[in-house]
C-alpha cells in the first residue's frame, strides 16, 4: 500500500494548521518520501516534540501506508 504526496500534505496541514509542507518522492514509488514542515507552532518545542506533532498528524500511516519518511522540521525565519 502506498500513500500519495497530496494525502501526506493534506494530513499534515489538517493536523498543523500553519504548516508549510514540501515533499519529495525519494524512490519514485510513492512509498519513500522526504518531507520538510515549517510551522510557527513549532516555536519553543524540541525537535522531538515537533516530529511527534507531524507523526500525530499523519494518523498512524508511517510504517503502514507510508513505508519510509525522512522528516525535517523548522520554524519560519
Amino acid at each position: 500500500m502506498t500513500m500519495d504526496a497530496c494525502v501526506i500534505e493534506r494530513l499534515i496541514c489538517e493536523g498543523i494548521s500553519d504548516a508549510k509542507v514540501t515533499i519529495r518522492d525519494l524512490a519514485g514509488d510513492g512509498d519513500h518520501y522526504a518531507v520538510k514542515v515549517i510551522a510557527e507552532s513549532f516555536r519553543g518545542k524540541s525537535r522531538v516534540q515537533q516530529h511527534q506533532m507531524v507523526y500525530t498528524a499523519l494518523k498512524g500511516n508511517v510504517g503502514y501506508a507510508l513505508h519510509a519518511l525522512v522528516l525535517q522540521t523548522a520554524i519560519p525565519d
